[in-house]
C-alpha cells in the first residue's frame, strides 16, 4: 500500500521565485534565506518521494473571483506554470499522477469532504516556488521535477475560508485515502503559504516573529490544539494573509501520530524575516512508521 513518509511546510512568497529566476539568490538580501533551504535540498535528494501531494492556494490565476472552490484537487496528467502577469516562471511543467489523485478524490469525497475535481489548471507561484526551494533550480528545456505532483488548492483568498479544524480533519482523510491505494508509493504531503504577513491596509508589512514561532512549536507538539486556533487570531496576530497557515494543518493532519502512530522526527526547521514583506517559515517532519 502507499504511505505518507514525510510532510514539508514552507512559505511560497512570489518574490522568492523572482529572486530565483533573476539569479539573485547570492545577493546579501536573499542569501540568508536561500541558505536556510540548502539542508532541505539535500534532504530531498536523499528522500526522493514517488509522489508529492502539494497543498497551496491559487492566486486568482486558475480561479477568478467568479468561481472559487474551497478545496480542489488536480487530476490531470500535467499542469503548465501559470502566467501571473509577467509571463510563466521558467520552470518545468508539473507532471501529475491522475491515478492516485482520482483515488484520493474518490476516498475523500466518500469520507464526506466535498472536493472540486480539476482536469485542467495552470499552477502559480503558490506551487512552483515551494518546488524550486526544495528541488533547486531546473532548466525547463532539459530537466523535470523529481517526481509527479498532485496539486491541491485551498481557498484562503476570499472569505469564507475553511477552518483550521476542517483542514486538520481533511489531512486525516487524505492519509486514509493514500494508505488505501494499492501500490507501494512513497508520498510526501506539503503544506504551503504563510507565515505572518499582511499586504494591504494600515498594517501592511506586519510580521510577528514571536507568534509565528509559537504557532510552529504547537504545530509540531500539539497539532490538534493548533488546529483549534480561531480565524480571528490568525488575522490579529499574523495579518490578513496569515490565514494561509491553515493549509499547513492539512499536511500535519496526515501524519501518523495524529492517528495514534509514533511522533514524527523534526528533520529541519527554519525561520527568516523578511522576504519581501513576509515572514518565511519552513519545517520538515518525517514519519517513523
Amino acid at each position: 500500500m502507499a504511505k505518507i513518509t514525510a510532510s514539508v511546510y514552507t512559505s511560497h512568497v512570489p518574490a522568492i521565485g523572482v529572486a530565483l529566476d533573476l539569479g539573485k539568490t547570492q545577493e546579501p538580501y536573499w542569501q540568508p534565506l536561500f541558505a536556510g533551504y540548502e539542508p532541505s535540498k539535500q534532504w530531498m535528494r536523499d528522500n526522493r518521494p514517488d509522489v508529492i501531494f502539494l497543498v497551496y492556494n491559487d492566486h486568482a490565476t486558475a480561479f477568478s473571483l467568479e468561481v472559487i472552490p474551497t478545496f480542489a484537487i488536480g487530476c490531470a496528467a500535467e499542469f503548465e506554470p501559470a502566467d501571473e502577469g509577467w509571463g510563466p516562471r521558467p520552470v518545468p511543467k508539473v507532471i501529475g499522477h491522475p491515478e492516485l489523485a482520482s483515488h484520493i478524490a474518490q476516498s475523500v469525497i466518500q469520507q464526506d469532504f466535498d472536493l472540486t475535481i480539476v482536469n485542467k489548471m495552470p499552477v502559480d507561484h503558490g506551487l512552483t516556488v515551494p518546488l524550486s526551494l526544495m528541488c533547486g533550480e531546473l532548466d525547463p528545456q532539459t530537466q523535470a521535477w523529481p517526481c509527479p505532483v498532485i496539486p491541491f488548492h485551498v481557498n484562503v483568498v476570499q472569505y469564507p475560508v475553511p477552518s483550521g479544524r476542517r483542514c486538520f480533519q481533511l489531512g486525516q482523510a487524505i492519509r486514509k485515502a493514500v494508505e488505501s491505494y494499492d501500490e507501494p508509493l512513497k508520498v510526501q504531503i506539503w503544506g504551503t503559504g504563510g507565515m505572518s504577513h499582511q499586504l494591504q491596509g494600515p498594517r501592511a508589512g506586519l510580521i510577528n516573529r514571536e507568534w509565528d514561532n509559537a504557532w510552529l512549536d504547537q504545530l509540531i507538539a500539539d497539532p490538534k490544539a493548533c488546529s483549534e486556533t480561531p480565524h480571528i487570531d490568525y488575522v490579529r496576530e499574523a495579518g490578513s494573509e496569515g490565514i494561509e497557515l491553515v493549509m499547513w494543518l492539512i499536511a500535519r493532519g496526515a501524519m501518523a501520530d495524529v492517528a495514534g502512530g509514533p511522533v514524527p522526527t523534526v528533520k529541519h526547521r527554519f525561520y527568516h524575516v523578511p522576504a519581501s514583506n513576509t515572514a518565511v517559515g519552513h519545517l520538515i517532519l518525517e514519519n517513523n512508521s
